[in-house]
């Protein structure tokens, strides 16, 4: 009976469910260092486990029951360079969302005073010079000023928004690679 309780023993790997959040990728990577069996699950597939009102105890009771069925499906534990890589393209979302702010508020902008330019950033660039010029009847000085300083800051956003598109546009091809898929 003692070989059996030492096997078992030896066999156990504390197993550690987490709910898939900010924190939980790091803390489950330097949990797996530490020889446990980290896992991490979607906060919608917890839920159904959830009994009552929502606080710590309920939600670690859900997780409990939840990490230990079967057919539970799991996050996979993003590393440090995966994680890098998302953070990158969200930082470019919020740019090129904050880009497409200015571009629309130009031509609301330039729509109001009957200055008609069609959607997206080459018309609107191929556009604006032209636009620029146009008499004071129909662009006022100080309306011309505010959309230079508008396209300013278009322009100004430019190389940010290409700078990580560059970075993951290399990152997706050398995982297309068949070298670097095989690793």
């Amino acid at each position: 009976m003692l070989v059996v309780n030492d096997v078992e023993r030896a066999c156990a790997v504390p197993l550690i469910g987490m709910e898939a959040c900010v924190g939980a990728h790091h803390l489950s990577r330097r949990l797996k260092i530490l020889g446990h069996d980290a896992r991490l699950i979607p906060a919608r597939y917890v839920r159904p486990y959830s009994e009552g009102q929502q606080n710590d105890l309920r939600d670690a009771e859900a997780i409990a029951e939840a990490v230990q069925r079967p057919t539970m499906k799991f996050v996979a534990t993003k590393t440090a360079d995966q994680l890098d890589l998302q953070a990158l393209h969200r930082v470019r979302e919020r740019l090129v969302s904050q880009r497409t702010g200015i571009i629309n508020q130009i031509r609301a902008f330039l729509l109001e005073r009957g200055v008609a330019v069609r959607q997206g950033l080459r018309f609107l660039r191929a556009e604006l010079p032209r636009i620029l010029t146009t008499p004071p009847d129909v662009l006022s000085p100080r309306m011309v000023r505010v959309i230079e300083g508008l396209s300013g800051e278009v322009k100004l956003l430019d190389p940010s928004i290409a700078d990580p598109d560059r970075v993951s546009l290399r990152y997706d091809a050398c995982r297309r690679h068949p070298v670097a898929r095989s690793l």
